[in-house]
């Protein structure tokens, strides 16, 4: 088994991947926060950062049919000179200290995060410059060090009266551009192994039907009341990572 997880913490990524999977599919967002969240509880969260990050493009490119016409390529470009700047300062941090110090972070990270798009601040115009831009790339990159990178850009323009055409668009071209730049430093610093490959390969049946299914809208709840409910699960899960390091 990856990683020499037991059958316990196997069934335990297994739902977790599959209410992540599910979330995104429903609420557009939140995949990777939940499984890194949820991965801490059973082995060391840097572990499962490959995986998702994977996982993602896999996902992010199933939904990318009619988005490029929306793209706002300087703001990617912008985005990922940032991005350059951040992940490797991001991983020189995370891999540099012990696994429970990780944890912590990750854990301290995603509950900031979580407090951030539950008070739902708001911009009074769209940000367009691409100095300001750019600090968001290298909030991201560094965020992208545990696979994470999704959380400070989803708050950054769901503060912003953007298009959401161009809010979804502008995501799904930057994190695959992203994903590629990070692969082989994620390598380099001892990320991706054999047992990467292994985990993302079982997961990814059960992530993909997952995201299809929520992506059905079977529940009669809103989108947004339901993305409340992902951000307040994920809060649970990150603060009990932050627990268990603490402990």
């Amino acid at each position: 088994m990856p990683y020499d997880l037991g059958p316990g913490a196997l069934a335990w990524l297994a739902v977790a991947c599959l209410v992540a999977g599910f979330v995104r599919g429903y609420s557009g967002f939140g995949f990777s926060a939940l499984l890194i969240a949820a991965s801490s509880l059973v082995t060391n969260p840097l572990n499962f950062v490959a995986v998702v990050v994977i996982l993602e493009t896999v996902m992010s490119l199933q939904a990318a049919k009619g988005a490029g016409p929306h793209v706002d390529w300087k703001r990617v470009l912008w985005l990922l000179g940032g991005a350059a700047i951040g992940l490797p300062l991001g991983l020189w941090i995370l891999t540099g200290v012990s696994e429970d110090a990780a944890r912590a972070v990750i854990s301290a990270y995603v509950l900031i995060m979580c407090v951030v798009l539950l008070i739902g601040w708001r911009l009074p115009a769209e940000v367009r410059g691409g100095p300001p831009n750019g600090v968001a790339g290298v909030i991201s990159g560094l965020a992208n060090a545990p696979g994470m990178g999704g959380l400070p850009l989803a708050a950054f323009f769901a503060a912003q009266p953007m298009p959401a055409a161009v809010f979804r668009a502008t995501l799904i071209a930057y994190f695959p551009l992203l994903d590629l730049y990070s692969a082989p430093l994620y390598w380099l610093a001892g990320l991706v192994t054999w047992d990467t490959l292994w985990a993302a390969l079982l997961a990814l049946p059960v992530t993909l039907f997952a995201n299809w299914l929520g992506g059905r809208h079977f529940f009669g709840t809103d989108p947004q009341d339901f993305r409340r409910f992902a951000i307040i699960l994920l809060a649970g899960l990150a603060a009990l990572g932050l627990g268990k390091a603490l402990i």
